[in-house]
């Protein structure tokens, strides 16, 4: 997962899952696990953890972090772990995650008429 594909696909998914599921209690549910894989993937990528080490070296990144900030596209420092400001700004793109899904449903309701 990376910041600049994250939103993307959590709308994406938001918009299916609107679409697809019937019951409203299983679309809140799926929602749920859909932010939890996202947001535990990205920070655990982010944070460098070595359970998805496997993760940033398919992406062919150098770190997890890398993958998160540049995703192969941009060139942001990553290797400053005191760089508080980029710490601050990853965790504000963070919080968007649920707007993001939300936005996705939202289109797909829209959609329906």
């Amino acid at each position: 997962m990376s910041f600049l594909l994250d939103p993307p696909l959590l709308v994406g998914t938001g918009a299916v899952i609107e679409a697809r599921v019937k019951n409203e209690k299983l679309k809140s549910l799926l929602e749920i696990s859909t932010l939890a894989v996202f947001v535990g993937t990205s920070v655990s990528l982010y944070l460098e953890k070595p359970s998805v080490k496997w993760l940033w070296k398919v992406c062919g990144a150098k770190s997890g972090r890398d993958w998160m900030l540049n995703s192969g596209v941009f060139r942001f420092e990553y290797d400053n772990d005191e760089d508080v400001l980029t710490h601050l700004i990853a965790g504000a793109i963070f919080a968007t995650y649920p707007i993001w899904i939300r936005l996705g449903r939202k289109a797909a309701k829209t959609m329906k008429g």
